[in-house]
């Protein structure tokens, strides 16, 4: 095989829920179509690369040096911050339309197995953003599982803030559940019924 071809396939095949087949796939596919999506996708990567970074406050993706649209939106300072994993949470929730306030990306979960320690996660403004944002509720959107939990309780004792309220999404998120496969009759139930810890 072709090493060009290879390394592409190897590279496709890394992205989640690809695996090596798929990988196989995406690179045949691109590389025999003849309407130029090859390149449209190489110069779209490429521009995303470049241009886009996570918003220095939530995390959100959004243009380098900018402020996400969810942190410039004065009717979303409404005293309620919901965090989350990642951005496919958020497009989850918004999707749904059961929350109105603003987010914070954590970027993963605590886990030994997998080498995620508290440094690894985006928490260190958190107790910046409750003071400047008059944060009032911390509503907790993490996956029902022994990460999920585990990284739950490290936030709240980092933060350590009295006057705050912390809640996280009621019954009907499984455990072991994800936001991403959870449908929007389901979140809003969720979200509608949350629990304070």
């Amino acid at each position: 095989m072709n090493s060009k071809i290879e390394k592409l396939i190897k590279l496709f095949a890394k992205l989640p829920r690809v695996g090596s087949r798929g990988g196989q796939r995406i690179a045949l596919a691109l590389l025999q179509d003849k309407t130029g999506r090859a390149a449209n996708l190489a110069t779209a990567l490429l521009d995303a690369a470049e241009n886009i970074a996570p918003c220095s406050c939530c995390g959100v993706l959004t243009d380098r040096g900018t402020i996400c649209e969810f942190c410039r939106d004065a009717t979303r300072a409404n005293g309620q911050l919901c965090v989350v994993r990642d951005l496919s949470d958020v497009w989850t929730l918004e999707k749904s339309s059961v929350f109105h306030g603003r987010y914070h990306i954590i970027g993963g979960l605590l886990s030994g197995a997998n080498g995620c320690l508290p440094q690894d996660l985006n928490i260190a403004n958190l107790s910046e953003r409750i003071t400047n944002e008059n944060i009032t509720e911390i509503i907790f959107a993490l996956p029902n599982t022994v990460e999920g939990k585990t990284t739950q309780h490290y936030i709240i004792s980092a933060i350590g803030a009295d006057n705050v309220t912390y809640s996280e999404l009621a019954s009907g998120v499984p455990l072991g559940g994800e936001l991403d496969y959870i449908d929007d009759g389901t979140l809003t139930l969720a979200f509608g019924g949350r629990k304070s810890l």
